[in-house]
């Protein structure tokens, strides 16, 4: 069975021949596909339509905000917090460079998480050259499983003040202002700040890829903040205070859950009246990705199960953004083995869908410090889609039992 589908006119005689005409006819062409294949390509350009809600209507306001300026006096003390399990060569490296920041009065508490590789003496020394480093010891139990949690909330319980700032081992701020932009801001209702955390650059496939994931995880949880519904910050770059952590009883909500302790404390407790955003690039801090697929994999896995315990208007949203991602590229794709008229109809549907992300997303890699991938943003994207339909599988049907380190 078919059916009439649309209809396509152009001008079939030459320019010249049209222009010496008083009234150029206009001749048509009928392109004829099945009932099937209509279906078909309804309901990719459906799958378009959603995928530009969320370009145009959540991500187009994160490449429209204006960029903070970063303030020029601090206000209250800060309690910088870093959790360590068996990283000397990065404490090594990063560490001494928090002792730099332009800021009056903060500490840097580490809490040594049953390291063995030499993280404690070197913590030692440290200690005697930096009066405001705090280190935390703890030892092997029995009693309970310790985790980056419980890492965590020793850290908390061990600051001296009420605005804690999150970073890990292997972080360095890209600018001495960082603190200055990530303090306590002025609107005392504000109780949580999320930042922003790119992956430094290496010449590898695999480090293009994780450095385009951070780049689209980072736009889509900032722009959600930015609409008023924050629903997750990253601990390598997020502030928060004290005192919301222990009203809330800290991770006891979720302590069962080997991550989340940065992602999961914002979904809880994070609002639109409570939480504000960083852009600014000296804001960020540079991080050292993974250098394997398997350790990338590892941490890919260990982020999996934390999404399900999202609120549940929440997971909706976010799951739809993924399964219409997914029907897109599958439509799409089941296009290709039918007519060739089907197929230019969805080859102008994908080139419609890029075209429109390549006036959005471009510009947004600029800001969040990732202008090299902007040239192979088309590739990166549908290569990021396979690697984490992937790695959703593999997450689903592997082992559930994951550490943190």
């Amino acid at each position: 069975m078919r059916a009439l589908f649309c209809l396509i006119f152009y001008p079939h005689k030459s320019d010249l021949q049209i222009k010496n005409e008083k009234f150029a006819p206009i001749y048509f062409t009928i392109v004829i596909l099945t009932l099937l294949e209509i279906i078909l390509l309804s309901i990719l350009a459906f799958c378009l339509l959603v995928q530009l809600y969320y370009v145009l209507f959540v991500h187009l306001k994160l490449a429209r905000v204006g960029i903070e300026e970063v303030p020029v006096s601090a206000r209250k003390p800060i309690s910088v917090i870093i959790c360590a399990r068996n990283e000397i060569v990065n404490l090594e490296q990063y560490l001494p460079s928090l002792f730099n920041q332009n800021y009056p009065e903060f500490e840097v508490v580490v809490v040594n998480d049953r390291s063995w590789d030499g993280t404690e003496e070197f913590l030692e020394q440290l200690e005697k050259k930096y009066s405001n480093l705090k280190v935390v010891k703890i030892l092997d139990n029995d009693k309970f499983i310790a985790g980056k949690k419980f890492a965590v909330t020793m850290g908390i319980k061990a600051a001296k003040y009420d605005w804690l700032v999150f970073t890990d081992a292997d972080c360095m701020p890209a600018s001495e202002n960082w603190l200055m932009d990530m303090q306590q801001p002025a609107d005392e209702n504000t109780e949580i700040v999320l930042g922003y955390s790119p992956y430094m650059k290496r010449r590898s496939l695999l480090n293009a890829l994780i450095r385009f994931e951070t780049f689209f995880t980072a736009v889509n949880y900032l722009s959600f903040a930015l609409k008023g519904m924050p629903y997750m910050g990253v601990g390598r770059n997020m502030a928060y205070k004290k005192s919301l952590f222990f009203k809330n009883k800290g991770f006891a909500a979720h302590m069962h859950i080997p991550s989340g302790d940065d992602d999961l404390f914002v979904n809880a407790h994070a609002n639109k009246h409570n939480t504000e955003i960083r852009l600014h690039r000296d804001s960020h801090v540079w991080s050292e990705p993974n250098k394997t697929w398997s350790g990338y994999l590892r941490q890919k896995k260990r982020h999996f199960g934390a999404g399900k315990l999202y609120k549940s208007k929440q997971k909706f949203i976010l799951s739809l953004q993924i399964v219409f991602q997914f029907l897109f590229y599958g439509f799409f794709a089941a296009c290709m083995f039918f007519s060739r008229e089907a197929q230019y109809i969805a080859l102008g549907i994908l080139a419609l869908s890029i075209i429109i992300r390549c006036f959005i997303y471009p510009k947004l890699l600029k800001r969040l410090n990732y202008s090299d991938l902007r040239w192979w943003f088309p590739i990166l994207d549908i290569l990021l889609f396979l690697f984490l339909t992937l790695n959703g599988f593999l997450a689903l049907f592997g082992k559930k039992k994951v550490n943190w380190k």
